[in-house]
């Protein structure tokens, strides 16, 4: 009898399906971790050189919940049978060349390098997690979804906007030259991870099967289509992470 369930065993399929989603999900969850690390990090130190006592205070409160976000996105990894270390540290250098190629020279650049890559890199997981479990999209989003930072980096660029018109010329090129770097590490990431370019080719099939569009190739095929996009984001994930990066500046009153 035992020989017969252990070569029954490759055999039970449905349950093994699930597998391949799961593991991908940790992957995202991995990098919404590393990215409230890095900004601990960045609050951290953007605290330590604020011009005022208030915006200190402010930052490092905001530093301080960026780790409660990120250990709570730890804590559904282990939940899903990964390692919070090893997911935590795949993504350990993906920062590294966008951060020596975007180093500010003014409190001003600081505050919108920080606005600019966390823009883009949430809207881009935002994206991602439409493909995952109810339980973790719920958790992601609200991680996500916290805009106490952007919140706080609007209304002190504005006000020094107002008063400063080379000012907002200066932070507008900066912004522009910010994005690009940004989807750069977008892609990087991409490449890199080849479980987040499966995540947002899911996304996508499943909108067309919303839309009752028919699908590009049968299901089973899907993860083997995913990879091919491993190198080169698809252009529609980038014109809506573009989109939202023009939404974003407009508000600040800086062109995109």
């Amino acid at each position: 009898m035992t020989e017969v369930a252990h070569d029954a065993q490759p055999q039970a399929q449905p349950p093994a399906q699930h597998a391949p989603e799961a593991a991908d999900t940790v992957e995202l969850l991995g990098l919404v971790a590393h990215l409230q690390h890095v900004a601990f990090n960045r609050l951290a130190e953007d605290a330590r050189v604020a011009p005022s006592t208030a915006q200190q205070l402010e930052l490092s409160r905001l530093a301080a919940a960026a780790v409660d976000r990120r250990d709570r996105v730890l804590a559904r990894v282990v939940e899903l049978g990964g390692e919070p270390e090893e997911c935590l540290g795949a993504y350990a250098r993906l920062l590294e060349d966008f951060d020596s190629r975007t180093q500010p020279s003014t409190w001003w650049e600081r505050l919108l390098r920080s606005y600019v890559a966390d823009g883009v890199s949430d809207d881009f997981c935002r994206i991602a997690a439409s493909a995952v479990d109810d339980r973790s999209r719920a958790l992601l989003l609200e991680v996500l979804d916290d805009a106490a930072h952007a919140n706080l980096a609007v209304g002190e660029l504005e006000a020094a906007g107002a008063q400063d018109e080379v000012l907002v010329s200066r932070l507008a090129l900066w912004g522009r030259r910010l994005v690009g770097e940004a989807l750069g590490v977008v892609q990087q990431a991409m490449s890199a991870h080849p479980a987040l370019g499966r995540l947002v080719t899911r996304r996508e099939a499943e909108a067309r099967a919303a839309a009752q569009e028919p699908a590009a190739e049968p299901a089973p095929e899907a993860p083997a289509a995913a990879t091919e996009v491993d190198g080169a984001a698809p252009a529609k994930l980038f014109g809506e992470l573009t989109a939202e990066h023009t939404r974003r500046m407009s508000r600040l009153g800086l062109t995109a």
